[in-house]
């Protein structure tokens, strides 16, 4: 039996860029930042000033309004960049039952309905149990937003969410690959959500010193800057439409790239900081590789975890050195987050959509704000512009609280 291979034939996005992929590529292209004073919450009462908010996002031109009361942001987002990503595949967002058994739905989110939560307990403390929404719970939960993106897809494949903290989204993909491999489905709508710009979680965040308190939102986010000084908080949400290549070119589906490799490791070393020299990374590298069947050097472009913060950036970095050895000299790695900022769990959807893009169009986004080398992080981080390069392989890193390592591999259409 032949080995099934998996092709991305869709992208959606909801980022603080643009309230769709294209319009999210583009500014990432011009190097434009999505970053602004944080205006979703009261920003005196915090350190940190800044965030990646989405703007001007109506999700009432995706669902009735009626609908749209009974779910978290997160979820909105999330339907949102799906139903792009279906109909940039060329399929309709309510699928035709044949089709619709054998698509599977797989949606990481690493906080789920945060806002809902404080809302609701809220009402409760001021109110009573009675004035609680009965949607209290269904609103909250992270598996929510794969769960309504099935219900107004039709999706009826295996359904799930993988909450693995900031590496959530890209799980969830390497999760929905691995679904397709194995024959559970022939399709899968993947990726992440997240809308974690909200009162406690922004300030469980500036206790534990993770977001940066540079003011300025021009150059809040500077990964691998010796002067990062911690992540900028961003939303939104990053879809793909992977699909069994055989089914995709039988229905003559524009192909964007190939995932060829998935990599998941854990640091079992503490719970916020990466283990040293970013030894759990590397793993995750290496399996992505090693499944892919291809050597280190036929990697040309790396989309960098890339937070800002002090301690991710040197060790993957370092990560990326025990991996490629000299090679890492030649790839190219960039940190599209110093403009998104960090969507956490959507950070991995989002940044997959980006890589998809580079290899589909041969560019490579740019990592903006880096004025200060830092000689801890010296590789080539692509921070002159966006860069016209032919590439043919190419990964996206993410890595999450609780020592979770994700490596994603993608190949160039063919």
């Amino acid at each position: 039996m032949n080995k099934r291979r998996v092709v991305v034939t869709g992208l959606g996005a909801v980022s603080p860029l643009g309230n769709d992929a294209k319009s999210t590529w583009q500014g990432v292209k011009e190097g434009k930042s999505g970053i602004g004073m944080m205006t979703r919450l009261d920003r005196e009462q915090f350190p940190a000033k800044v965030a990646a908010e989405v703007k001007d996002f109506d999700i009432e031109q995706y669902v009735p309004k009626k609908e749209a009361r009974k779910m978290d942001r997160f979820t909105h987002y999330a339907l949102a960049a799906a139903f792009e990503a279906l109909e940039d595949a060329g399929l309709p967002r309510r699928l035709e039952e044949e089709d619709a058994l054998r698509t599977g739905v797989w949606i990481g989110s690493g906080i789920g309905g945060m806002e809902t939560h404080e809302q609701q307990f809220k009402t409760f403390q001021e109110r009573g149990y009675r004035r609680v929404s009965p949607f209290f719970v269904p609103m909250m939960i992270p598996d929510m937003a794969a769960g309504q993106v099935s219900i107004y897809t039709n999706a009826k494949g295996i359904n799930s969410c993988t909450v693995t903290a900031c590496a959530s989204g890209a799980n969830s993909i390497g999760d929905a690959f691995e679904a397709i491999l194995r024959g559970d489905a022939d399709m899968m709508i993947t990726g992440g959500a997240e809308a974690p710009i909200t009162t406690m979680a922004v300030a469980g965040f500036c206790a534990n010193t993770a977001l940066s308190t540079n003011p300025d939102p021009e150059t809040a986010s500077r990964p691998f800057d010796a002067d990062r000084d911690g992540f900028v908080i961003g939303e939104g949400a990053g879809i793909l439409i992977l699909e069994e290549y055989e089914r995709a070119k039988e229905r003559g589906a524009k192909i964007y790239a190939e995932v060829v490799g998935y990599g998941s490791t854990g640091d079992a070393h503490h719970i916020t900081a990466p283990a040293p020299e970013g030894e759990g990374a590397a793993r995750a590298m290496t399996q992505a590789i090693v499944k892919a069947g291809i050597s280190p050097d036929e990697v040309d472009y790396i989309n960098a975890h890339g937070t800002s913060t002090p301690y991710n950036d040197q060790f993957e970095t370092q990560a990326v050195k025990s991996v490629f050895g000299e090679h890492a000299y030649n790839l190219a790695m960039s940190s599209t987050k110093s403009m998104t900022g960090h969507l956490l769990g959507a950070a991995g959807g989002v940044e997959a959509v980006f890589t998809a893009f580079a290899l589909h169009e041969g560019i490579l986004p740019p990592t903006t704000n880096y004025k200060t080398p830092d000689p801890e992080c010296d590789l080539d981080y692509v921070t002159d512009g966006a860069r016209k390069q032919d590439i043919r392989y190419a990964m996206s890193n993410s890595l999450g609280f609780g020592g979770h390592n994700v490596s994603l591999l993608f190949k160039k259409a063919e």
